[in-house]
């Protein structure tokens, strides 16, 4: 992948990329830039059938997951199941809107698979996002969540530093852990389909851009200077722990 100039101050651009999953299977993922908001989405389904998306908004520091679950209708779920976890977008994990606009494939056939593998991060997601008033935290939210109004999720120490930026407290409320009630049990322990226990959901980022590569050239006075010219590819899974008022909500977390 190279990184072309693209004209205009602020550019929107679309990518579609051949990923390879775990599994063996090919996808195509969705990466989607706008430097004129500063934030990129990506998007791919995972080999279990969910719509997983990635929404990173530089401005705001914040990055939003969504995942479209498919629901299990022979035991009473809904067609679909949506769930979002927000949590705050550190430095360097992703590369620039712009950088990210200006990206081009030489071969859109390629299937491509990330050259570094990222640590899997397992998040507990101890406070629930009020929708209503998310757009407050990031105007994304309203768009990305809204199947997902009763269940977007966040954590306290992201809260803190969110809290500290200016940010309402009042669209925050901490959920209940196992440290206050020793009988919640995890969900794939848990016998009754319709108790509360804590829901445990993962996913995985196959194939993103996450590092700028930088290429030396030498004009004709032999002076050395340093230019873009590519991207590092990474993949991260992640693992987030939360609260669910029935186990009913949580049928994948079960022991196989």
């Amino acid at each position: 992948l190279a990184l072309a100039p693209l004209p205009g101050p602020a550019a929107r651009a679309e990518l579609r990329v051949r990923v390879r999953l775990p599994g063996g299977q090919v996808t195509e993922e969705s990466l989607q830039a706008d430097s004129g908001a500063d934030c990129v989405s990506l998007e791919l389904r995972a080999a279990d059938g969910a719509l997983v998306t990635l929404t990173a908004d530089f401005r705001q520091e914040v990055k939003i997951f969504r995942a479209l679950i498919l629901g299990e209708l022979e035991r009473g779920q809904s067609q679909f199941q949506a769930l979002c976890f927000v949590t705050r977008l550190h430095r360097n994990e992703i590369i620039p809107s712009e950088s990210m606009a200006k990206l081009r494939q030489k071969n859109p056939r390629t299937v491509r698979q990330a050259e570094e593998v990222r640590g899997l991060e397992h998040l507990s997601m101890d406070v629930a996002v009020n929708f209503s008033k998310g757009a407050q935290l990031s105007s994304h939210i309203h768009n990305v969540c809204a199947e997902a109004k009763e269940a977007i999720y966040t954590r306290e120490e992201d809260v803190k530093f969110w809290l500290e930026k200016g940010v309402d407290g009042s669209m925050f409320e901490v959920l209940p852990r196992g440290s206050d009630l020793p009988e919640l049990q995890r969900c794939r322990l848990c016998p009754d389909r319709w108790k509360p226990c804590i829901c445990s959901y993962s996913l995985s980022i196959e194939w993103y851009p996450c590092m700028l590569k930088y290429c030396k050239s030498r004009d004709a006075g032999g002076k050395v200077s340093s230019y873009k010219c590519g991207i590092r590819s990474c993949q991260k899974g992640y693992t987030f722990d939360y609260y669910v008022p029935q186990k009913q909500l949580c049928l994948w977390d079960e022991e196989t």
